[in-house]
């Protein structure tokens, strides 16, 4: 296949030792029935064979790229921010390394873009254990909804898996490096962005799959609260008390869309 040159949207995709899951989630990038695309995967100073996994696709298919970092981030944040830095699309979706896409996800995704002129996108999202149960309908029509700052401080409900924007709204808002923020950079980026006015267009589909793994970083969930708690109190304009209610109305959705909704 010839090089893209100038593909509208660029798959950033962060990995550390993802060898035996990597493949899946770019196989199911490339089988997406939106193809004017580019695929990055920015490599955290693997210790397995992640990276020569990632060379078999490069091999095959010209619009896969890898990018090695020098230096272990311990986290996403770097290297989705490396990314975003060196792609070519005008859009950018985020993509973890164990998590798997509908082949439509992108196309339901850039048609709800045109229609409602809009610069940050979103999805629903299903967690799943076994990729080999997973099976996808086709989907003719789907709905959507506005997501707002407030409601996003309420309960977060966009996967970072599930994110498409427009790279030059996202160059404006990088992800924070702190160790601090491990595990809710992409929190915390969202709303910066939902703050500075623009809305979040969610499809109303689980055209994300997540997979749930012990051991994940956000498996603590009191560590995460805490964190939680720390994002809310250090936005411009928060203090204690807020973050205190907006850290409860997270607990409680939590619970209600891991064990009750079993999805976002």
């Amino acid at each position: 296949m010839s090089q893209v040159r100038n593909p509208a949207v660029t798959v950033v995709i962060p990995s550390y030792n993802s060898e035996g899951l990597i493949g899946r989630t770019i196989q199911s990038v490339l089988d997406q029935t939106w193809q004017d695309l580019e695929i990055i995967v920015v490599d955290d100073c693997s210790k397995d064979t992640t990276c020569s996994v990632v060379s078999k696709f490069i091999e095959a298919d010209a619009r896969v790229s890898l990018i090695k970092l020098r230096v272990n981030n311990g986290g996403p944040a770097a290297p989705r921010n490396v990314g975003v830095e060196a792609a070519k699309g005008d859009w950018i979706a985020f993509l973890d390394s164990d998590d798997i896409w509908h082949p439509q996800k992108l196309e339901m995704q850039m048609a709800v873009a045109k229609l409602k002129d809009a610069e940050f996108l979103s999805t629903q999202m299903e967690s799943f254990t076994d990729d080999s149960k997973l099976s996808f309908e086709a989907i003719r029509t789907v709905s959507h909804k506005k997501l707002t700052f407030q409601l996003q401080r309420i309960k977060g409900a966009m996967p970072t898996s599930s994110i498409l924007v427009r790279r030059s709204l996202i160059l404006n808002f990088p992800f924070n490096e702190d160790v601090r923020y491990k595990a809710v950079e992409d929190y915390h980026c969202w709303l910066r962005i939902l703050s500075s006015g623009k809305n979040n267009y969610k499809v109303c589909y689980p055209l994300v799959k997540y997979r749930h793994i012990a051991g994940q970083i956000s498996a603590n969930k009191i560590s995460m609260l805490k964190k939680v708690y720390m994002v809310h109190k250090e936005l411009p304009g928060g203090n204690k008390l807020q973050a205190f209610l907006f850290s409860l109305t997270h607990a409680f959705g939590g619970v209600y869309y891991r064990f009750i909704r079993k999805g976002l």
